[in-house]
């Protein structure tokens, strides 16, 4: 179980300023959770919070009741892994290369990867559907075989929880569906926990089991899918008229922006 409880955080600067308060969200094992609200609402903020890379100013964040505060590092590397919105590495990495740094955590210092890493690496890249480019230089790939390739990364990891940060954005609609797929696989059948950030609405009411919706850098709801997904929730959140029903084809609810409200 991770949770954040009454956690408040916040940076002030010439040009800007943002606060996020009170936020309390409980993510349970095996769920699939969405984090939803309009530009600046504080997502990624609090994905940065619940993989202990920002510290709260107010209130705690726990992993199976232990502050995150209270795990090195590579405690907490062990189990959680976090899929940014974009990666670029330094060097020219090979696709293997970038799948092996997600079994950093587990080696000690200036131990390198035995076959067992190799292995897991492997099965990885078996499960995305990327084994075939294991010995490409990963920017050469396209922008969906890059997400596939750094979500393989994080399954390498061998965590139990994925905090996913606008996995699909910028891809087409191929491999939107391409990569919604597998997240909804890697969640039924190997029970991985995950938080997504997100902007799209429908892939949202997909995926998500759970979904907790944000403006201002406060939580307005949270709770199952189908209760929080509603026409008026959408309003609230980006002064949009939109459709909310249930799709029988699709067998998920679907949301069809109308109009702006203001």
């Amino acid at each position: 179980m991770l949770r954040a409880d009454g956690v408040s955080f916040g940076y002030f600067s010439e040009r800007e300023a943002f606060s996020l308060s009170d936020v309390s969200v409980a993510i349970a094992p095996g769920s699939l959770t969405g984090l939803l609200g309009p530009n600046g609402c504080g997502k990624t903020t609090l994905l940065g919070l619940l993989c202990g890379v920002l510290q709260p100013h107010g209130g705690t964040i726990t992993l199976d009741d232990r502050p995150l505060t209270s795990l090195t590092r590579r405690e907490l590397a062990r189990h959680v892994a976090v899929v940014p919105q974009e990666t670029h590495p330094a060097f020219d990495y090979t696709v293997m290369e970038m799948v092996l740094m997600g079994r950093h955590p587990h080696l000690g210092a200036f131990q390198l990867e035995g076959p067992a890493d190799f292995a897991i690496a492997r099965e990885s890249l078996i499960v995305t559907g990327t084994a075939h480019l294991a010995d490409r230089n990963y920017m050469t790939l396209s922008g969906g075989e890059k997400q596939r390739v750094v979500i393989a990364s994080a399954l390498a990891q061998a965590t139990e929880l994925l905090l996913l940060d606008e996995p699909t954005a910028s891809l087409d609609l191929g491999y939107q569906l391409e990569v919604a797929s597998l997240l909804a696989r890697l969640n039924r059948e190997r029970r991985v926990t995950m938080v997504l950030a997100t902007h799209d609405l429908n892939l949202a009411a997909a995926l998500c089991d759970r979904l907790v919706v944000m403006r201002g850098g406060r939580v307005l709801a949270q709770g199952p899918t189908a209760d929080v997904l509603t026409g008026s929730m959408v309003q609230q959140l980006y002064d949009v008229d939109a459709d909310v029903q249930f799709h029988p084809r699709a067998g998920h609810l679907t949301v069809i922006p109308v109009s702006r409200t203001r």
